[in-house]
């Protein structure tokens, strides 16, 4: 029985580099792009098309799709296929959504102006009980005029004797 020559493997070790990338970044290609989200680099055309998403470009008109892309994309599958949206319903989903973030934003806006304006009031209130404690009548003239700027006046009060 002869004897099998022996294998031998070859190991190499590589460093491996993580490199952040920002999520709104166009980084893959169509097919990478489809692969991803699970479905043919057609209907991401047809997606385009409708625009229910908008590739970024390279400078030779690549279509550059990035990691939120993506999830969009699967989201958009998602809504056909378990919901059972048609691409009408999905466009007014996501339209609708636009339209909540935006209210969610002016509504946020809306409470910290609230905010600064309660404060602003309570700042104004405090300096008002301040300043109304600083003024009284100045009987000769029937101005207001602030108490440190008003000499006291001594009267002379005669009591009756009896």
């Amino acid at each position: 029985m002869a004897s099998r020559p022996r294998r031998t493997t070859r190991t190499t070790r590589t460093t491996r580099t993580t490199i952040q990338v920002e999520r709104d970044r166009g980084v893959f290609m169509i097919s990478v792009a489809a692969e991803l989200a699970e479905m043919h680099p057609q209907t991401l055309r047809m997606y385009e098309a409708r625009g229910l998403i908008t590739p970024k470009r390279s400078p030779k008109g690549t279509r550059l799709y990035s990691h939120e892309d993506v999830e969009r994309l699967r989201r958009i599958q998602r809504m056909t296929t378990e919901y059972g949206l048609n691409l009408a319903g999905v466009e007014r989903v996501l339209e609708l959504e636009q339209k909540l973030e935006r209210a969610q934003a002016k509504v946020e806006a809306l409470e910290r102006r609230s905010e600064e304006l309660r404060r602003e009031i309570e700042a104004l209130e405090a300096k008002r009980n301040e300043v109304r404690a600083d003024i009284v009548r100045y009987e000769h003239s029937r101005e207001l005029a602030r108490r440190q700027d008003v000499a006291p006046v001594k009267l002379k009060v005669e009591r009756p004797s009896g």
